[in-house]
Parts: C-alpha cells; structure tokens; sequence
C-alpha cells in the first residue's frame, strides 16, 4: 500500500523525478487492481472480527489506517481469508501467530526496500538529455517486466531453504515432539569487524556499503562452503551456527586468515566460538551457548579465535582441566591451544576461553 500524505510534493523525491505520477500505477500493478475497500469492509468480507484483523495488519509491520479510508484490495480479504485459514488448522496459534507473523512482516519490509530502491534507480539512471517522462515510463516498464521474476524466484528460494530446513528437522530426530522448541548441540560463532567505527568514519557511504558488502558476501560464501548456516548479520558482525564442530573451527580460522593477509580486501576480524546446546526458534538461535560465543568475541584479540571448553572438548577430545595453567600451549595434529587467563564477562564470572590456532 502507498502511503497517503499531504506533504509537499516539492519536498518529494519521487514527485521532482517525475516517478509519483505513476506510483498509482505501479500500486494498481502490484496489488492487481487499485484500492478501494477499507479497513472495516475488508475484515466483513473475511469473516475475521475487526480485531483480530487489525492486529494481523499490525503484526505485519503496516501502520493502521483510518476507518474511511480505502487502501485495501480483494487479495487483502483472500490473505485475511487465508491467514485464519491457517488459525483454524491449529498452525497460526495464540502462542505462535504473533511472532511468526512479525517475522513475515520484518523479512519482506527489508526485502521490499532493497527492491523497491534497486527499481528506482534503474528508473532514474537515464541516459543524458532523457526527461522526467521517459524516468516514469521506465520505471512502469522495469515493474512489469522484474516484479514477476523476483516473485517467482523468491518462491524458488524459500521452497529450497523449506526442502533444507524439513532436511534437517528430518535428520534431527525431532519430528513431531509436540513440545517446547528442541535443544541440538550445534557450535555457534560469532565473528566481528576489528575496529569498524573508526574505518567507517573514513568511508563515505558508498565506500562503506562496498566494504561491507565485501565482508558480508566473503563470509557467507565461506560458511556455506563448510557446512555452516548464516543466521544473521547484524552490521558488522555475522552470526552462524554449524552442527559438526570441527568445520565451526575451520570456518572461524579461515575468516580470521584473510583478516591477516594485507593483500585480501577482506577486513581484519575476531571470532568467538562455543559449541553445546542450543534453542532454534524462528530462525533465531538462544541460548547459554550463544551468549557464550558473544562474549568470547567481545573479548578476543584482533586476528584471534576463542573457543569455550565445549569446542575445545569436542575438538582435543578430553575434558578440559580447571587447573590447567594459563598460557600453556598444547598441540593436536589439527590445531593449538592455549589456555587463557579467567575472564570476567557479563552473566559468566569464571569464564577460561581457549585460544584456537592451526598447528605449525
């Protein structure tokens, strides 16, 4: 839905450019036919009380409109008609609805301001001596001729990621518990940007999205390579999980290698690894052992890897020792290790990371 305002229309990026003549158009195109039910007829033609389809709209991420207002189309009603489809079935219940409704609505608002962005600047980039005209035009054009390939290619994607999900639900074990969310041991790594701050304020910011970029496709690449399974990226730092500890350990030192190599654009990083069980939800992963690995990253050296006695356990293949003396450096055909000094972090006061590194 286009957002209604009395803004002046100077003030308008898109109405300067020429582009918000036809932003009706394009909505028409995207919601295949123009608005015109409101709120309160789109709710009586679902048979969906008001609010619970308030708090649907909600949920998704849309803000409420006024009662007379007409924003809303047929595939509004049709997607309330499904949502509490979808109730009825026992899959949208009161202890899951909200938040999985909440994450449709964050994916897809960011995958919509990427797209919508990329469009737009397609439209804009017109050769020299090209009208506004010609901008809007285009711009019709390039929506009737991607929108269709992305839509269609983002049902690919998510029926794939789906196939691999179900894969591993499979593999698990724990089909059909009927219980809480099931806890797997999976190692969790979080790797972070060294001194990120202080370069981003040297960037401008096409250089910074670049740089980022660059971090961003290098270390999914890789952790897909191994195994891995990006969860997310939060600006500088990435966040991923791998069921097999030995390819966590790979990943991370890797990631942390081309830090170190002046000749790669890849930045210096930090890793902090930690491997026990772990509460997938969502898509999201919580737990003990994720905090532990944010606080084995927060207190890393730059170009290091820390790794709790969970990874060093499954990776050395002997318990780690309390008293075993800081700084004394042991080696396994596959790594070295270093036992570090007691280290006070937030939630954990007697926490001895191991410092993770290939062997000579």
């Amino acid at each position: 839905m286009t957002p209604r305002s009395d803004a002046d229309p100077a003030a308008d990026p898109a109405a300067s450019s020429g582009l918000g003549e036809v932003l009706p158009m394009v909505e028409e195109f995207l919601l295949g036919e123009r608005p015109h039910l409101t709120r309160l007829e789109v709710n009586d033609l679902a048979g969906v009380p008001q609010e619970e389809g308030f708090e649907l709209w909600r949920l998704l991420g849309f803000p409420q409109t006024s009662d007379d207002d007409e924003a809303f189309t047929d595939a509004d009603v049709e997607a309330l008609r499904q949502a509490s489809d979808l109730a009825r079935l026992g899959v949208l219940d009161d202890s899951s609805r909200a938040a999985l409704v909440r994450t449709w609505g964050r994916s897809f608002a960011r995958l919509a301001e990427w797209q919508t962005t990329l469009l737009a600047d397609l439209a804009t980039s017109a050769p020299d001596g090209a009208g506004e005209g010609e901008a809007a035009e285009r711009l019709v054009t390039l929506a009737a001729e991607i929108l269709p390939r992305i839509d269609s290619l983002q049902s690919y994607v998510w029926r794939r990621h789906l196939a691999s999900a179900a894969n591993r639900l499979f593999t698990s074990g724990d089909l059909g518990s009927g219980g809480p969310p099931a806890e797997v041991h999976q190692a969790v790594c979080f790797c972070d940007i060294v001194g990120f701050t202080s370069r981003s304020k040297e960037l401008d910011d096409a250089e910074l999205v670049a740089w980022l970029e660059t971090f961003e496709d290098a270390s999914t690449a890789l952790i897909v390579e191994h195994g891995g399974r990006v969860i997310k990226n939060i600006g500088d730092e990435v966040l991923f999980v791998v069921d097999a500890p030995a390819a966590a350990a790979r990943i991370a030192l890797a990631l942390v290698a081309r830090g170190e190599d002046d000749d790669d654009e890849f930045p210096r990083v930090r890793a902090g690894v930690a491997y026990g069980e772990v509460v997938a939800r969502l898509g999201d992963v919580f737990g003990p052992t994720v905090n532990i690995a944010a606080r084995l990253t927060s207190v890393a050296r730059p170009g290091t890897v820390l790794v709790d006695d969970g990874m060093h356990e499954a990776l050395a293949g002997e318990a780690s020792d309390e008293e075993t003396g800081h700084d004394r450096e042991t080696e396994t055909p596959a790594y070295r290790w270093r036992r570090l000094h007691r280290t006070p972090v937030k939630g954990y006061s007697r926490l001895r990371p191991w410092s993770l590194r290939e062997p000579r």
